[in-house]
């Protein structure tokens, strides 16, 4: 597998490097609300290549971490009036359930940062003593980023014009700051009044971790000093991991990660998502428009990861279609066999283009399209070839984290009262009531129908 790696701007062959498991870290979420899709994208896109390593036949050990300490969970826990952990745990489930819908594999360790601040301060310490970190007058702790050559070479900075040595009169103290500011950086934030209860005892004084560290500290305690990639949005280049790879090298001497894996930014309807302008969806908000979180998914893969994702509501209707093909031509396919079975150890058949496009920079839209073109060509076949078509198909099927919709019942009769309610609610929809359109839809729901909007109709569902 090939994959384009942040760092040197090239693709690169992923191999483990101890030629035994891929071991790869992802940034995971800040539990203080619900993950939303543009979120899910980044999480998704990471799902789909560690199910395209497995299924090539990769061992790997995937770790992914829960931020339960920061600016913002504190902040937003002593507004809610709870205890951090409690506040946390609860938006941790959420995450935890969302990820269970879209099909995420989950990770085979997720450790928290709360559990982890013996690391933290362990790694300070060792910053300090090398003399890659200073404490302020305040007992805040900052690392130096003018001690470290290498600083700026993932994100490019190191290619403008910058004089390093000047940053130490100019510290960041929040967690996260402007993606133009070149700052030393905050290891260890002393107890401030506004923490409240969240603070906990060092070598410095009461307080808690900066956010960058905890990952650093976290990779070290399970990955080592050298693994085999970091991923994230493309969002956290800078600083985020330009900071982790500061921290780790200045602490450990390792190299760090051998390839880096961003996923690029979210578009909603053209836009960038805000809550001002309600276009900033979660798992939730999309499953109570009456879209599956497997049509969520597919929309999520659909774009490549290197390219800005539009994302809309008609791209979900489109979604919905697109797996109802799918499903269909593997029923047809299945069909075909004549009772013959695969194991789905053999090739990938007419499929290979679809799994050929996954190994090449991870083209998720080339290998959905394939899928299709794959069913057309295999559409000749019977009994044996058949059925080892239907495995090639199934191995991409489970690459890509895809679980295709069941046959509708076509008999299921909908009562007249039923049917009135629904074309009456179409008629709102068109004529844009959305007030009265959403309240006879909860009255469907509430009667046990599910109605779905397409572009030019709707149908009902029965539970």
């Amino acid at each position: 597998m090939r994959l384009f790696d942040t760092l040197t701007r090239t693709e690169r062959e992923l191999r483990p490097m101890d030629g035994a498991s891929f071991r790869f870290y992802c940034c995971g979420p800040t539990v203080y609300g619900p993950a939303h899709i543009g979120n899910f994208r980044t999480f998704v896109l990471q799902d789909v290549l560690r199910r395209t390593l497995e299924t090539g036949g990769t061992r790997t050990l995937h770790v992914r971490n829960i931020t339960d300490v920061d600016d913002k969970t504190i902040r937003d826990s002593q507004k809610a009036g709870q205890t951090l952990s409690d506040f946390t745990a609860g938006w941790t489930e959420k995450f935890h359930q969302d990820c269970e819908k879209l099909g995420l594999l989950d990770p085979h360790i997720e450790p928290g940062a709360v559990d982890h601040i013996p690391q933290q301060i362990a790694m300070i310490k060792q910053l300090a003593a090398k003399g890659h970190a200073y404490a302020s007058d305040d007992g805040s702790v900052y690392f130096k980023i003018s001690s470290f050559p290498g600083y700026g070479k993932l994100s490019h900075l190191d290619e403008r014009e910058l004089d390093l040595g000047k940053t130490q009169n100019a510290r960041a103290n929040a967690d996260e700051y402007e993606k133009d500011s070149v700052s030393d950086f905050v290891l260890w934030k002393t107890r401030r009044p506004e923490d409240g209860e969240n603070f906990w005892p060092s070598p410095w004084g009461e307080g808690r971790p900066g956010w960058h560290l905890e990952c650093s500290a976290m990779i070290l305690e399970y990955l080592g000093e050298n693994f085999d990639l970091h991923s994230g949005g493309v969002d956290l280049v800078f600083p985020h991991h330009e900071n982790e790879i500061a921290q780790s090298v200045c602490s450990c001497g390792g190299h760090f990660a051998a390839h880096w894996f961003h996923i690029t930014h979210l578009l909603v309807d053209g836009g960038k998502m805000s809550k001002s302008l309600g276009n900033l969806y979660t798992l939730t908000d999309l499953e109570t428009r009456g879209f599956t979180p497997m049509e969520v998914r597919y929309v999520l893969i659909g774009g490549h990861y290197r390219k800005q994702l539009n994302f809309t509501l008609d791209s979900l209707h489109a979604a919905r279609e697109a797996l109802a093909k799918l499903a269909k031509g593997a029923r047809n396919l299945a069909a075909k066999t004549g009772g013959d079975v695969i194991l789905d150890s053999v090739g990938f058949g007419p499929f290979q283009a679809a799994w050929d496009s996954l190994n090449s920079d991870l083209n998720t839209p080339a290998a959905l399209g394939c899928l299709f073109t794959g069913l057309r060509e295999a559409a000749h076949l019977t009994g044996v070839e058949a059925a080892a078509a239907l495995a090639g198909f199934n191995r991409v099927l489970r690459a890509l984290g895809l679980t295709l919709p069941e046959e509708k019942d076509d008999n299921t009769e909908v009562p007249e009262s039923i049917r009135s309610l629904a074309e009456t609610r179409w008629q709102a929809r068109l004529a844009k009531n959305w007030a009265e359109s959403d309240r006879m839809r909860d009255e469907l729901a509430a009667q046990g129908w599910l109605v779905k909007d397409g572009k030019d109709g709707y149908t009902l569902e029965s539970p």
